[in-house]
């Protein structure tokens, strides 16, 4: 079994949540962090410690950064480009040698909110106006119509000649030489994230709280359940086959072989991104403005006293939840070992309050991730209501519909 992940460090610096992120091309092991606060940056590593350092900071949107991407050095620009899009529905090009930007690809008119690089410097993005659109040499050469809600993600297999786009109409459309070839369908709600393993096979992830494995046919190979709420964003490990995902339960998972092997839980609610580097590192991007890497490699683990004050962090955050604390039991049922990784409990103290448990496999042991208190209602992500293969638990049917915007 692959070593289990621990904090290696938290990045600050970001003032706002960080909505986007990705690895860099250069420099090497570098991340690049796209946020609310309007800006993108560039985080670098620092020798001979665990952490990161800003390196570059690129502004010029007008409003927040939504997506990020890098592609690959060529003769023009032999340390590559950096992409954003922009709730401003722009898409600026960045190099590392300048804060501003290169140039702007206009077209879409809502919020672009996912990018993704091909071969020969092809680009591709998704927006809330509905359409993906290809980009090559800073024009638009295609645009790609026939979702009926906004284009959340966006990813290209390049051995296939294929592009993917999956939608808040709950479909993923495969293109080829921009008609679309396959419609599929599975997910049963807003499709968030799209991730390319080896082979011909690609996963999503959705806010049906699921992750899905499919073949270019629609054949849905496997359903993973473990989420308990939206999950966000997806990303391939370096093996090509197993992956992490992220989602508003406040937790980063683990999954290999086809299960939940690692929950990450996170002291703050939304985990918006999530990328890997490819020293198989995680790095997560969250609503608390913090980016946040973990890693199984034991020279890069941070020192004991920063592990112990990051579980003091998670221990300490306050879960809104809708409950009735006499209803629940007290610390005794903690003597009883959990069912599955990441599964949760709630408990109610000597003193009254209730506490949250996460079970973690890899110790065997039950794990405070929070206080929980009350909450002030109304809606999934705030109020603590979660969802369980797939199904909400007691939510308002108009919610789903109405969160995708809103976010």
């Amino acid at each position: 079994m692959a070593a289990s992940y621990q904090l290696r460090c938290q990045i600050f610096g970001h003032e706002k949540d960080v909505r986007a992120v990705t690895a860099a091309i250069l420099p090497e092991s570098a991340i690049v962090s796209g946020s609310r606060d309007i800006t993108a940056r560039v985080w670098v590593p620092i020798e001979g410690e665990n952490g990161f350092q800003e390196g570059h900071c690129m502004s010029g949107h007008s409003n927040f950064v939504a997506s990020v991407c890098c592609l690959p050095p060529d003769d023009k620009h032999p340390h590559g480009l950096i992409f954003t899009g922009s709730n401003d529905s722009t898409i600026l090009a960045f190099t590392l040698d300048s804060p501003q930007p290169l140039y702007t690809l206009e077209g879409h008119s809502s919020t672009v909110c996912s990018l993704a690089s091909g071969k020969f410097g092809t680009l591709l993005s998704g927006s809330w106006d509905k359409t993906a659109k290809v980009w090559l040499s800073q024009k638009c050469v295609m645009t790609l119509e026939g979702h009926e809600s906004a284009v959340w993600a966006v990813a290209i297999m390049p051995e296939q000649g294929t592009m993917l786009t999956g939608s808040a109409d709950k479909t993923i459309k495969v293109w080829k030489a921009g008609k679309c070839v396959n419609t599929i369908k599975g997910h049963e709600d807003c499709v968030r994230g799209l991730a390319v393993t080896q082979g011909s096979e690609f996963l999503s992830c959705s806010n049906d709280a699921t992750i899905r494995r499919w073949l270019l046919s629609g054949d849905c190979l496997q359903v993973y359940y473990g989420h308990e709420n939206f999950v966000y964003s997806i990303a391939v490990l370096p093996n090509g086959q197993d992956f992490v995902t992220s989602g508003e339960d406040r937790t980063v998972r683990v999954w290999r072989n086809g299960e939940n092997t690692q929950t990450i839980t996170h002291p703050t609610l939304s985990i918006w991104t999530v990328c890997t580097l490819v020293n198989g590192d995680i790095v997560s991007g969250a609503s608390d403005g913090t980016i946040r890497v973990f890693t199984n490699d034991p020279k890069r683990i941070a020192s004991t006293e920063e592990l112990k004050a990051y579980d003091d962090q998670i221990a300490a955050s306050q879960v809104p939840q809708d409950i009735k604390p006499e209803q629940l039991p007290g610390p005794e049922a903690l003597n009883n070992p959990g069912t599955k990784e990441g599964q949760t409990k709630m408990v109610r103290n000597a003193s009254g309050k209730v506490e949250l448990y996460s079970w973690d496999r890899t110790v065997q042991q039950w794990k405070k991730v929070g206080d929980v208190v009350g909450s002030s209602g109304g809606t999934t992500a705030t109020s603590g209501k979660t969802l369980f293969e797939g199904k909400v638990q007691n939510y308002s049917p108009c919610f789903l519909s109405y969160r995708w915007q809103s976010i």
